[in-house]
């Protein structure tokens, strides 16, 4: 953390200490998401729940700073958000206090020793939406299986994205597992603008017009595959996954404009670079909404891919690498509508050239994405729905 900057964060919040919050009569909902990832995927889950009858409150938490702003951003003007505490019992213990949760939701893997056995302590059931299980960590958890089966076994019901996952939670202990589908499908509405997208444009330096290809969420290394594999005349817009890499992609994109900085303005009308940074926080999907061609990054190097289903969403032709681990569902989804395009990384100079050569062929593709996105969504709502039934009718305030 010291080394990366993010020792300088809310400490007090992150041992649990905070305002309590004001109770009502009405039952109370506590959604864990640990990072923006997280924090996206449950913005239709937020949605039904609030639009229900029984109008839950509805509080979310989040663990990253970025996570965490992202949280205030999306669902701040209607919803608590408070940060998620370190593991420690009387972090949790506070958090607990603070909050009172009659429901405690945990996206993804967030199972945590502390917290699932505070909770239960309460009778507070725990539940978790959006299960996955990835390659990675279910190798990881079966060396480790005695340790982590109670805290497996203390979820209420486990929500899997598919089958393989559901079957991974419960060969770890979770008692009642069900597939409720991918809730990322529903995150993201299908829509042809983004509110600030022109003006991030024009900031940017960017002509209109200007053919351009968007690199979002990517890893280092990724802007050198990029910057040599660019179309003569494209412009590239990237935006890498973590705030330490941003210095280290600039240093290796000659005279890029950086968005976070005042050369952004001074040069928005000299028109003498290629290559833009996005060195902020929540503007992702503006860039995506005004870019010819998407990049996925996190996908031509070590790591395990990044979710194409936002610039799919937004009519965009999505070209991603083949270390799609984290992804893999999704991008099965898409290549089985031939809706995405998937190659190596020597293979992506010829793609780009191909793509921007033929405007066709990424309208269909971007086309046959949206038909995708509509043909997985859903699970957001099933998982309402289960949430909903396990939520008291009312609560006495202070009870």
């Amino acid at each position: 953390m010291i080394l990366t900057g993010k020792i300088r964060t809310d400490w007090r919040a992150r041992f649990g200490f905070g305002d309590p919050l004001a109770r009502s009569q009405r039952p109370r909902v506590l959604i864990h998401a640990v990072s923006v990832g997280e924090v996206n995927a449950i913005r239709g889950l937020v949605e039904r729940l609030a639009a229900d009858l029984s109008a839950p409150e509805i509080v979310v938490s989040a663990t990253t700073d970025t996570g965490f702003a992202r949280a205030k951003a999306l669902f701040g003007e209607h919803h608590a958000v408070v940060r998620t505490p370190l593991d420690f019992s009387g972090a949790v213990t506070r958090w607990l206090d603070r909050v009172e949760p009659d429901l405690l939701v945990l996206v993804e893997l967030e199972l945590w020793p502390n917290m699932t056995r505070l909770a239960s302590a309460r009778e507070i059931p725990v539940v978790v939406v959006n299960g996955r299980l990835s390659d990675r960590s279910i190798v990881r958890y079966r060396r480790v299986k005695p340790l982590v089966h109670g805290m497996f076994a203390r979820a209420t019901a486990v929500l899997a994205q598919n089958g393989a996952y559901a079957s991974r939670f419960a060969e770890l202990g979770a008692r009642e597992v069900l597939v409720s589908g991918n809730m990322k499908w529903d995150s993201i509405a299908i829509r042809d603008e983004v509110p600030g997208a022109e003006r991030l444009r024009e900031e940017f330096g960017i002509p209109a017009g200007a053919p351009l290809v968007v690199a979002g969420s990517t890893e280092p290394g990724e802007e050198i595959l990029l910057r040599d594999a660019l179309p003569d005349g494209v412009r590239l817009v990237i935006a890498p996954r973590k705030p330490e890499w941003w210095d280290g992609v600039a240093a290796n994109l000659p005279g890029c404009v950086r968005r976070s900085r005042k050369d952004a303005a001074e040069r928005r009308d000299a028109g003498d670079t290629r290559f833009h940074l996005l060195d902020t926080i929540g503007e992702l999907g503006m860039a995506y909404s005004f870019a010819d061609v998407v990049v996925m990054g996190r996908s031509f190097g070590r790591l395990y891919g990044s979710d194409p289903i936002e610039p799919a969403s937004l009519g965009k032709p999505v070209v991603i690498g083949p270390r799609v681990h984290d992804f893999r569902d999704v991008v099965a989804a898409f290549k089985a509508r031939d809706a995405i395009v998937q190659c190596e990384a020597g293979e992506l100079k010829a793609v780009l050239a191909r793509l921007f050569l033929q405007p066709e062929e990424r309208a269909a593709i971007a086309a046959r994405a949206r038909d995708a996105i509509r043909a997985e969504q859903g699970g957001s709502a099933r998982t309402a729905e289960v949430l909903l039934s396990m939520l008291p009718a009312s609560r006495a305030s202070g009870a």
